[in-house]
């Protein structure tokens, strides 16, 4: 798809996000998980939500007092489409095959993605490589060597874009002519942290750089944590090089366990930090000390696709 198409649909689907009254909004995952059955989507227009949880019960009214304005919606979106147009950036959503099969077996997924670049069926094949932005000489040449030998064996290296870890990991992977995955924390129009715009304009152009969030939206308190989902979400494990008890990376750990995915981390965490230890011991993170150790558990892009699908038909079963 080009930057400068849109379909009714998706249209339809992103004034559904860009409901707010009274400064509340409809949860953006409840969009996604409804917008994937059939007629779904039509159900959310006429304020009708199948799914029955908390999160549905407090949506419902801002739904029907959303949808009673669809001029307002429709007026965001179409703005929101001519800032991604002018940095050349493109839209999947959850009602699209090309949305990634790794992200659509999360729960808390994203309804849309606004993606620089283009993303692959052979993405699914993917690992996440993250860690502290106050990075030690170590800890980057770690990052460095683990995403040159995932690179290698044909893996996509996703990480954040952050300072340190983030950045020793996409520029190893660029280095060894592998693909990457940049997840912004921020739209699609900015970059956080300014100094990597060029990585990621370099990132843009042999992988792809993706954000959640609107195109114009900024960073935020909110941005990074919500970020960090869609970077477990979008690959099938998280190796975490490096860090703290309060860092991001930890975060990311633990969502990816939340999600079902495998976490990895290096045997140098595990000695110097007890949360790493303690991950290991009770919540069944894996110990690593090569790449060997992470790709016995790298599943096939078609494996991947057949259990999103078998996840999906279940979760319809349940209705």
């Amino acid at each position: 798809m080009t930057s400068t198409t849109i379909t009714s649909n998706q249209r339809r689907l992103l004034a559904l996000c860009a409901i707010r009254i009274d400064h509340q909004s409809v949860d953006w995952s409840l969009i996604a998980r409804e917008a994937q059955f059939a007629e779904g989507l039509d159900h959310l227009w006429n304020g009708r939500i199948q799914e029955r949880s908390a999160i549905a019960d407090a949506s419902r009214g801002v739904l029907r007092q959303g949808v009673s304005r669809p001029d307002e919606l429709f007026e965001r979106v179409d703005a929101e489409m001519a800032a991604a147009e002018g940095v050349g950036a493109s839209l999947v959503t959850v009602l699209e095959d090309g949305y990634p099969a790794t992200l659509r077996m999360i729960p808390n997924l994203p309804p849309f993605l606004f993606v620089r670049g283009d993303l692959r069926e052979e993405d699914a094949r993917s690992v996440a490589v993250v860690g502290t932005r106050d990075a030690s000489e170590a800890g980057v040449r770690r990052a460095q060597r683990m995403s040159r030998l995932l690179t290698t064996r044909g893996v996509t290296v996703v990480s954040g874009l952050a300072r340190g870890i983030d950045t020793a990991a996409h520029r190893a992977a660029l280095d060894s002519r592998g693909r990457t995955i940049a997840v912004l924390g921020t739209g699609i129009t900015k970059c956080y942290p300014a100094e990597n715009r060029s990585l990621a304009d370099e990132i843009a152009v042999h992988g792809a750089v993706v954000s959640q969030f609107w195109p114009t939206r900024p960073p935020g308190r909110d941005t990074f944590p919500r970020r960090n989902v869609v970077t477990s979400g979008l690959s099938q494990g998280t190796v975490v090089i490096e860090a703290s008890s309060t860092s991001g990376a930890k975060m990311q750990a633990r969502l990816a366990l939340e999600h079902g995915k495998k976490v990895f981390l290096v045997r140098s965490l595990v000695t110097e930090q007890s949360w790493a230890k303690t991950y290991v011991n009770k919540r069944g993170a894996i110990e690593i000390d090569d790449v060997d150790d992470v790709m016995r558990h790298v599943a096939s892009p078609d494996s991947i696709r057949r259990a999103s699908e078998q996840r999906q038909q279940l979760t319809l079963s349940l209705l």
